[in-house]
């Protein structure tokens, strides 16, 4: 009886490695990508289908850190749709990988698959306002003038600038553009030069800490033959709604021809390519 006891323990035991032997050998899912895109238009959206070798529930995971459901039940044609805007992302491109298991238990992982954001698309946080209200803030802020400090050697004025970004240069997605050219018009107060035109070009580094720094270039004109260029610098400090930057800036203005008319401003203001051209 006690060997009956042994030999029937020895016959389970063996049965239960051989079923665990069995099923590391279930062959791994396939998991074939039919589409991977981020759509052109706005809202821009992030779209992705595939197709497993058998029905499983499947997921991704963005950046290795923030997973989404794709298919909570077991399916074999898979598809996920989002709003770049909901991924929380905030770079010229993310990596997602996919996830699956089937029914009897096997995970599967494809390969990291990475994704470039299309030139010229702006990442904003969920939250943000309704387009309506979005075009009402932004012609609002739009249309206020920066206030300025002119000074020379000898006097100091206040001022008010206004400029409109035209045309803004993109390498790849991003928050901000990689650079843009721009018209401004300055009104001195009190100054014997009241009136200033310039056409300039803009150049953007992203820093960390703060949101950029800007070196930039303008030739100047009163259209009374006071003619000359601008060196600047800017630095975007915080955002504003996610689409407006505050920003400080320092110039120097001077001519080739007549010395001793060099003058400096100190201003502030709000930077947006929201009206822009983005090219």
């Amino acid at each position: 009886m006690r060997n009956a006891i042994i030999f029937l323990a020895v016959i389970l035991f063996a049965n239960i490695i051989s079923a665990q032997t069995d099923s590391s050998k279930v062959p791994a899912t396939d998991i074939m990508i039919v589409d991977s895109y981020i759509t052109p238009e706005a809202p821009n959206k992030f779209v992705l289908s595939f197709f497993t070798s058998d029905s499983c529930v499947s997921k991704i995971v963005v950046l290795g850190k923030t997973s989404y459901d794709v298919s909570k039940k077991f399916e074999e044609n898979h598809k996920f749709e989002i709003e770049l805007n909901k991924l929380k992302i905030d770079t010229t491109g993310f990596h997602y990988q996919i996830v699956v298991k089937s029914k009897n238990g096997v995970e599967t992982k494809s390969d990291i698959t990475d994704v470039a954001i299309p030139k010229g698309v702006v990442i904003t946080p969920e939250e943000q306002p309704s387009i309506f209200m979005m075009c009402c803030l932004g012609g609002v802020i739009f249309g206020l003038p920066s206030p300025a400090f002119v000074f020379t050697g000898r006097e100091h004025h206040w001022a008010i600038s206004k400029e409109i970004p035209l045309f803004s240069f993109y390498s790849v997605g991003y928050n901000y553009p990689m650079g843009y050219l721009g018209i401004e018009y300055t009104y001195v107060f009190e100054a014997q030069k009241k009136n200033f035109f310039r056409v300039g070009y803009k150049h953007i580094f992203q820093v960390p800490e703060i949101k950029y720094v800007s070196p930039g270039i303008d030739g100047f004109t009163d259209f009374k033959g006071y003619n000359g260029m601008s060196l600047e610098l800017s630095v975007g400090l915080f955002q504003i709604q996610n689409v407006f930057t505050f920003y400080t800036r320092y110039r120097y203005n001077f001519q080739f021809v007549t010395g001793g008319t060099d003058f400096n401003e100190f201003s502030i203001g709000l930077y947006s390519n929201f009206f822009s051209l983005n090219l």
